[in-house]
């Protein structure tokens, strides 16, 4: 059995080049630091420039020609990008898919059972899909299937809208319904 080299756990490499990790020439400084805002610097006096503020010379742009830098306190930088990024998971729409299934033969009272089911799920912002399931020989009823979700897509004109008509595979024939949006 050959090993294989194991890489150490815990550790990340960093996303950004920092103070003596940049290795080339010269670097174009943007921000406070340097006169007009930006400027292109030989990468030494960049290096002490960033030393004498007691902050860290931070490669925001690697590939640029010259490679652009900034002086900031990389602590602080990459706590205010982690924030960021999670606010940007937490503003992400997180949808939720329900499922509905009927039978081809599908009684009335189960139908507005299932019917309240569905608008309850499309008013908590959930899609809907709703499925009728065709089980044994029950396969020749189909149009009697797609008149069954026709008439559920109708029931839920209100709550929602039609994304895909009914569409038999296999044995199933769905309909998917998402939620319209609510006015706040």
């Amino acid at each position: 059995m050959s090993q294989r080299p194991q890489q150490p756990r815990g550790r990340r490499e960093e996303p950004y080049r920092v103070n003596e990790k940049i290795r080339v020439r010269e670097v174009r400084l943007v921000g406070d630091f340097v006169d007009g805002g930006n400027a292109v610097l030989p990468i030494e006096k960049a290096l002490r420039l960033a030393q004498e503020n007691e902050l860290d010379l931070v490669e925001i742009s690697p590939n640029a020609s010259p490679p652009v830098c900034k002086i900031i306190d990389y602590a602080k930088f990459k706590y205010e990008q982690k924030k960021k990024q999670k606010e940007i998971k937490a503003n992400a729409a997180k949808v939720v898919l329900k499922e509905i299934r009927f039978g081809p033969n599908t009684d009335d009272h189960d139908f507005n059972f299932k019917l309240k089911h569905a608008i309850n799920f499309l008013k908590e912002g959930a899609k809907v899909k709703a499925y009728v399931h065709f089980v044994g020989r029950s396969i020749v009823f189909k149009e009697r299937g797609e008149m069954l979700l026709l008439k559920f897509a109708q029931a839920l004109e209100d709550y929602g809208a039609v994304e895909q008509m009914p569409r038999l595979e296999g044995k199933r024939m769905n309909i998917f319904i998402a939620p319209k949006a609510q006015k706040k």
